[in-house]
């Protein structure tokens, strides 16, 4: 299905970014790679006197180091005073980090956004070196409703419920093209969306490890990301994963912790108050993007009746609630519960003190864990393909 979009989608972190930039202090936006970071600074920042400096390109390395070797005020002078300065793919250049923070300690007078995405470089800017950064803020990719809001029917004036309402057969088939393709914002205009994302998933495991000669690592990520596909239907198995890829424990979680730092992949723990009844050690693995997650399998068929259909809805689900989390903040917490006997509730929801449940279930039926409920008093709903997700508010 090819829908005729603009090139640029508004995007829910516009809000927060404008508060960010406003504030004078160094941002850093991370994410995977093409989820529109740059074009999404470029947009705000169209009107502003800004310079844009790109670390893939040597040159642009090489004038800022130089502007790095003078003092706040004379590196300002030598980008002829602008009100922002963007540094694009700053993990090519990790000391970048630091020479923001020193300048705004020295009165540095343009504001600075450093942008990354994070990769499996040595020389990698890792995301969990940055605190020193007075802001960092995390771009996934689109959610549903900033992909609804960018269709030629929608109507601003109906919000979610009218949406849901009038357009039941276009919301339907939207959300079968999303799962199969994914979120990323090309595909929504891309001519051939399975050959984009082929190139896309060669590009976030071959771009910068061929560059360092490691070829062998990318093929190790693609067998770890080819059998965690075909393990979301149940727990991921460390143990599993490295007997099937004949790496070592400790190697596998290695990999799946750059998987995850780079915005592929992530995790949820189970949720549990009780390890005599319940499982506590186990983890899910999930994908960012159900495109990604398809290009794996060479698999973008858009069919309710495709084989994989449940595991393919409990990844958009649980991918879309973790999207809009990290929009929002991070304000929530989110796991998975079973208990020993086999029941299971496909999400939990930890706001604060106060839990949500969810079983995600493709064809609609009535929550079936009662178990769950019994012990903790919260109840289950059922997220199927007939309540499209726009907003985990609306849930509640």
């Amino acid at each position: 299905m090819q829908h005729t979009l603009s090139k640029y989608i508004v995007r829910i972190a516009e809000n927060v970014l404008e508060e960010d930039l406003k504030s004078g202090q160094a941002i850093l936006l991370v994410g995977a790679r093409q989820v529109g970071k740059t074009k999404l600074i470029r947009r705000m920042l169209e009107f502003g006197k800004t310079v844009f400096l790109d670390f893939d390109l040597e040159t642009d390395q090489e004038r800022f180091l130089a502007a790095a070797s003078q003092p706040a005020k004379g590196a300002a002078d030598s980008f002829e005073n602008p009100d922002f300065l963007v540094m694009d793919n700053a993990q090519r250049l990790p000391e970048s980090v630091r020479i923001v923070k020193q300048w705004h300690k020295s009165g540095f007078p343009a504001k600075c956004v450093l942008m990354a995405c994070p990769c499996f470089l040595p020389t990698g800017l890792p995301v969990d070196k940055t605190e020193e950064i007075d802001r960092k803020r995390i771009l996934p990719p689109l959610t549903f409703w900033e992909i609804v809001r960018a269709q030629p029917w929608y109507l601003s004036a109906f919000g979610p419920d009218g949406m849901k309402e009038h357009f039941a057969s276009q919301l339907e088939s939207l959300l079968l093209d999303c799962m199969a393709y994914g979120h990323y914002p090309e595909t929504l205009y891309a001519s051939d969306k399975s050959s984009y994302l082929t190139n896309l998933v060669s590009s976030m495991l071959w771009k910068d490890l061929l560059l360092m000669g490691h070829r062998k690592t990318a093929d190790i990520l693609r067998l770890i990301l080819t059998l965690v596909v075909h393990q979301t239907e149940a727990d991921v198995s460390i143990n599993e994963l490295s007997k099937r890829s004949g790496l070592a424990r400790a190697t596998v979680e290695r990999y799946l912790e750059q998987l995850e730092q780079a915005f592929v992949i992530f995790r949820l723990p189970a949720f549990h108050s009780d390890p005599r009844r319940e499982i506590c050690k186990s983890q899910k693995v999930f994908f960012w993007d159900t495109g990604i997650r398809n290009a794996f399998l060479n698999d973008f068929s858009a069919h309710p009746l495709r084989s994989d259909i449940q595991s393919l809805w409990e990844n958009w689900v649980v991918a879309e609630f973790a999207r809009q989390n990290v929009l929002s903040g991070l304000k929530r917490q989110l796991f998975f519960w079973r208990s020993r006997s086999g029941a299971e509730v496909h999400l939990i929801v930890r706001t604060d003190e106060r839990l949500n449940a969810f079983e995600i279930h493709w064809n609609p039926q009535k929550a079936s864990v009662r178990g769950f409920s019994k012990r903790y008093g919260v109840p289950v709903r059922v997220i199927d393909r007939t309540r499209p997700l726009f907003q985990i508010d609306s849930l509640k």
